[in-house]
């Protein structure tokens, strides 16, 4: 369960800095030019999505590569991973992977208490 948290921490943060970096460049593109936000819109609280762009995929990454050795930690910023870009960004087609597969590796990572021990299957 741990390696499964790893690989779903690493997708979700890859995925969501592609997000991230959308969210951040359209926040700046619309602070130097206010004639755009008129036209197509957009963040109440810019602020909130460019540190959301920034720390959740961070944070995703991060408690992908801790699930292995600490999975109670790496569980815990998975989570908080999801739950900052369901608020910054809000569950909708292009945020439904990243905070999916976060918010299931963290509930993975925190699932395994014991370390993954080989067994033999036959």
């Amino acid at each position: 369960m741990r390696n499964a948290a790893l690989t779903l921490g690493v997708i979700a943060g890859i995925v969501g800095m592609m997000v991230g970096f959308v969210g951040f460049g359209w926040t700046e593109f619309v602070a130097t030019r206010p004639e755009v936000a008129q036209s197509f819109g957009t963040w109440d609280n810019p602020d909130l999505v460019r540190w959301v762009s920034i720390l959740s995929p961070l944070l995703a990454i991060a408690g992908g590569a801790m699930a292995k050795a600490r999975a109670l930690w790496g569980g815990a910023m998975l989570l908080l991973s999801a739950a900052g870009m369901y608020l910054g960004f809000g569950f909708n087609v292009f945020t439904m992977f990243p905070i999916c597969f976060a918010g299931l590796g963290g509930v993975l990572a925190i699932a395994a208490g014991q370390p993954d021990e080989p067994k033999a299957h036959f």
